[in-house]
């Protein structure tokens, strides 16, 4: 993303980055129960949910597309179709090329 991320975008992202990595870390191994109470892994999923809710309202907010990825600079967008034109094709018939 070019543009400069505002306060409260950056503190949606590293909300989000903080939760993900409590559930990745205490995630328990299948079959085990986990350590974090129903309750509380509610709640994070509610946490979840409006941070995505907001982001959501601050992206549009800025007109930002929701789909936006990443990418490098020489990377061409997905869509762009490359035509390629024969050179010859282009010169008026009857024409000498020497």
């Amino acid at each position: 993303m070019s543009e400069e991320l505002t306060q409260e975008q950056r503190i949606m992202r590293m909300m989000r980055k903080v939760l993900a990595s409590v559930i990745r870390d205490t995630t328990p191994q299948p079959g085990m129960r986990h350590t974090l109470s129903e309750t509380t892994l509610e709640g994070v999923r509610d946490c979840l949910s409006l941070i995505a809710a907001r982001e959501a309202e601050l992206a549009e907010a800025l007109g930002l597309g929701r789909n936006e990825r990443p990418h490098y600079v020489d990377q061409k967008p997905a869509d762009t179709t490359v035509v390629r034109i024969n050179s010859a094709s282009l010169r008026k018939r009857g024409e000498d090329t020497d």
